[in-house]
Protein backbone atom coordinates (compact mmCIF):
# COMPACT_ATOMS: atom_id res chain seq x y z
CA UNK A 1 0.00 0.00 0.00
CA UNK A 2 1.42 3.21 -0.77
CA UNK A 3 1.05 6.76 0.98
CA UNK A 4 -0.73 9.48 -1.30
CA UNK A 5 -1.07 12.79 0.70
CA UNK A 6 -1.68 16.38 -0.90
CA UNK A 7 1.84 18.03 -0.82
CA UNK A 8 2.76 15.04 -3.08
CA UNK A 9 4.35 16.67 -6.56
CA UNK A 10 2.92 14.83 -9.06
CA UNK A 11 3.15 14.29 -12.76
CA UNK A 12 0.99 12.48 -15.14
CA UNK A 13 2.77 11.09 -18.35
CA UNK A 14 -0.43 10.02 -20.49
CA UNK A 15 0.41 7.58 -23.61
CA UNK A 16 -2.55 8.79 -25.94
CA UNK A 17 -2.50 5.36 -28.61
CA UNK A 18 -2.44 2.80 -25.73
CA UNK A 19 -5.25 4.20 -23.95
CA UNK A 20 -7.54 4.92 -27.28
CA UNK A 21 -6.71 1.23 -28.55
CA UNK A 22 -7.74 -0.60 -25.13
CA UNK A 23 -10.67 1.45 -24.60
CA UNK A 24 -12.22 0.56 -28.15
CA UNK A 25 -10.92 -3.10 -28.02
CA UNK A 26 -12.31 -3.51 -24.92
CA UNK A 27 -15.35 -1.20 -24.77
CA UNK A 28 -16.07 0.32 -28.29
CA UNK A 29 -15.57 3.69 -26.62
CA UNK A 30 -13.25 6.69 -26.31
CA UNK A 31 -11.12 7.56 -23.04
CA UNK A 32 -12.95 10.65 -21.46
CA UNK A 33 -9.02 12.40 -20.43
CA UNK A 34 -11.20 15.06 -18.17
CA UNK A 35 -12.28 12.51 -15.67
CA UNK A 36 -8.99 10.06 -15.83
CA UNK A 37 -6.79 13.38 -14.65
CA UNK A 38 -8.46 13.85 -11.12
CA UNK A 39 -8.55 10.03 -10.55
CA UNK A 40 -4.68 10.17 -11.72
CA UNK A 41 -3.74 13.13 -9.27
CA UNK A 42 -5.86 11.92 -7.07
CA UNK A 43 -6.11 15.17 -4.45
CA UNK A 44 -2.49 15.67 -4.44
CA UNK A 45 -0.19 18.56 -6.18
CA UNK A 46 -0.21 18.26 -10.16
CA UNK A 47 3.06 19.68 -11.40
CA UNK A 48 2.40 18.43 -15.21
CA UNK A 49 0.15 16.66 -16.86
CA UNK A 50 1.14 15.48 -20.21
CA UNK A 51 -0.25 13.88 -23.36
CA UNK A 52 1.34 12.18 -26.14
CA UNK A 53 -0.36 11.67 -29.28
CA UNK A 54 0.24 11.06 -32.92
CA UNK A 55 -1.45 13.61 -35.75
CA UNK A 56 -3.46 11.09 -37.92
CA UNK A 57 -5.32 14.17 -39.88
CA UNK A 58 -8.49 12.37 -38.98
CA UNK A 59 -12.39 14.59 -38.80
CA UNK A 60 -12.20 15.79 -34.72
CA UNK A 61 -9.06 15.51 -34.36
CA UNK A 62 -8.39 19.02 -33.33
CA UNK A 63 -11.32 19.01 -31.41
CA UNK A 64 -9.64 16.37 -29.17
CA UNK A 65 -6.65 18.12 -28.86
CA UNK A 66 -8.46 21.44 -27.72
CA UNK A 67 -10.54 19.03 -25.50
CA UNK A 68 -6.74 18.18 -23.59
CA UNK A 69 -5.42 21.09 -23.49
CA UNK A 70 -8.62 22.78 -21.49
CA UNK A 71 -8.51 19.81 -19.18
CA UNK A 72 -4.90 21.22 -18.78
CA UNK A 73 -3.06 18.42 -20.52
CA UNK A 74 -0.21 19.20 -22.56
CA UNK A 75 -0.45 17.93 -25.58
CA UNK A 76 2.78 16.77 -27.55
CA UNK A 77 1.99 16.32 -31.23
CA UNK A 78 4.08 13.99 -33.62
CA UNK A 79 3.51 13.85 -37.12
CA UNK A 80 3.01 10.13 -38.05
CA UNK A 81 5.55 8.44 -40.38
CA UNK A 82 4.07 6.52 -43.40
CA UNK A 83 6.36 3.85 -44.86
CA UNK A 84 6.55 3.21 -48.26
CA UNK A 85 4.64 -0.64 -47.67
CA UNK A 86 1.71 1.52 -46.30
CA UNK A 87 2.73 1.21 -42.46
CA UNK A 88 2.37 3.82 -39.90
CA UNK A 89 4.23 4.70 -36.82
CA UNK A 90 3.80 7.06 -34.32
CA UNK A 91 5.25 5.92 -31.47
CA UNK A 92 6.15 8.61 -28.40
CA UNK A 93 8.04 5.93 -26.40
CA UNK A 94 10.83 7.43 -26.19
CA UNK A 95 9.66 10.77 -25.40
CA UNK A 96 7.36 10.15 -23.11
CA UNK A 97 10.48 8.40 -20.52
CA UNK A 98 12.74 11.32 -21.83
CA UNK A 99 9.81 13.91 -20.44
CA UNK A 100 9.64 11.39 -17.15
CA UNK A 101 12.95 11.14 -16.38
CA UNK A 102 13.84 15.42 -17.19
CA UNK A 103 11.17 16.42 -14.59
CA UNK A 104 11.66 13.54 -12.13
CA UNK A 105 14.00 16.01 -9.53
CA UNK A 106 10.68 18.29 -9.25
CA UNK A 107 8.16 15.12 -8.40
CA UNK A 108 7.60 12.92 -5.52
CA UNK A 109 4.99 10.69 -7.53
CA UNK A 110 4.81 9.72 -10.91
CA UNK A 111 1.73 8.10 -12.19
CA UNK A 112 2.14 6.62 -15.92
CA UNK A 113 -1.32 5.78 -17.87
CA UNK A 114 -0.13 3.27 -19.90
CA UNK A 115 -0.04 -0.66 -20.01
CA UNK A 116 2.51 -0.88 -22.66
CA UNK A 117 5.65 -3.41 -21.42
CA UNK A 118 7.80 -1.41 -23.15
CA UNK A 119 8.09 0.97 -20.14
CA UNK A 120 8.86 -1.13 -17.78
CA UNK A 121 12.89 -0.38 -17.53
CA UNK A 122 11.55 3.63 -17.02
CA UNK A 123 9.29 2.48 -14.07
CA UNK A 124 12.30 0.47 -12.93
CA UNK A 125 15.08 3.22 -13.02
CA UNK A 126 12.43 5.74 -11.67
CA UNK A 127 11.77 4.02 -8.51
CA UNK A 128 15.61 3.47 -8.12
CA UNK A 129 15.81 7.01 -7.97
CA UNK A 130 13.23 6.75 -4.98
CA UNK A 131 9.91 7.83 -7.07
CA UNK A 132 6.81 6.69 -6.51
CA UNK A 133 5.45 5.08 -9.35
CA UNK A 134 2.09 4.90 -10.66
CA UNK A 135 0.65 3.12 -13.79
CA UNK A 136 -3.19 3.58 -14.52
CA UNK A 137 -4.56 1.27 -17.45
CA UNK A 138 -6.92 -1.14 -18.69
CA UNK A 139 -5.72 -3.97 -16.38
CA UNK A 140 -6.87 -6.69 -19.53
CA UNK A 141 -4.69 -5.22 -21.67
CA UNK A 142 -1.96 -4.13 -19.64
CA UNK A 143 1.79 -6.13 -19.76
CA UNK A 144 1.40 -8.49 -16.16
CA UNK A 145 5.17 -7.39 -15.09
CA UNK A 146 4.15 -3.57 -15.14
CA UNK A 147 1.26 -4.20 -13.07
CA UNK A 148 4.31 -6.10 -10.71
CA UNK A 149 6.62 -3.84 -10.63
CA UNK A 150 4.88 -0.60 -10.11
CA UNK A 151 4.30 0.92 -6.35
CA UNK A 152 0.50 0.74 -7.16
CA UNK A 153 -1.68 0.01 -10.48
CA UNK A 154 -4.49 1.35 -10.89
CA UNK A 155 -7.00 -0.45 -13.24
CA UNK A 156 -9.21 1.26 -14.99
CA UNK A 157 -11.28 -2.00 -15.80
CA UNK A 158 -12.80 -1.94 -12.49
CA UNK A 159 -14.56 1.43 -12.93
CA UNK A 160 -14.91 2.23 -16.69
CA UNK A 161 -18.23 4.14 -16.72
CA UNK A 162 -15.96 6.63 -15.01
CA UNK A 163 -13.42 7.69 -17.57
CA UNK A 164 -15.13 6.48 -21.11
CA UNK A 165 -17.31 8.83 -23.17
CA UNK A 166 -20.93 8.09 -22.86
CA UNK A 167 -22.57 6.55 -26.37
CA UNK A 168 -25.86 8.29 -26.91
CA UNK A 169 -29.24 6.33 -27.97
CA UNK A 170 -28.12 6.18 -31.68
CA UNK A 171 -24.58 4.86 -30.69
CA UNK A 172 -22.37 7.52 -31.53
CA UNK A 173 -19.98 8.85 -29.53
CA UNK A 174 -20.68 12.96 -28.68
CA UNK A 175 -18.65 15.40 -30.25
CA UNK A 176 -16.37 17.20 -28.13
CA UNK A 177 -17.20 20.94 -28.53
CA UNK A 178 -14.90 23.56 -28.70
CA UNK A 179 -15.59 26.55 -26.85
CA UNK A 180 -14.53 30.02 -27.41
CA UNK A 181 -14.85 32.64 -25.46
CA UNK A 182 -17.35 35.37 -25.59
CA UNK A 183 -15.84 38.50 -27.34
CA UNK A 184 -15.70 41.96 -24.77
CA UNK A 185 -17.58 44.64 -25.79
Amino acid sequence: MIIKHREQRVGVFIDIQNLYHSAKNLYGKRVNFKNLLPQAVAERKLVRAIAYTSRADEPGEESFFDALIKANIEVRIKELQVYPDGTKKGDWDVGLAVDALRLSNNLDAIVLVSGDGDFIPLVEYLKALGKQVEVMAFGRTTSTKIKEIADEFIDLDENPEAILLKVNSAGFLPKIPIIRPKKQH
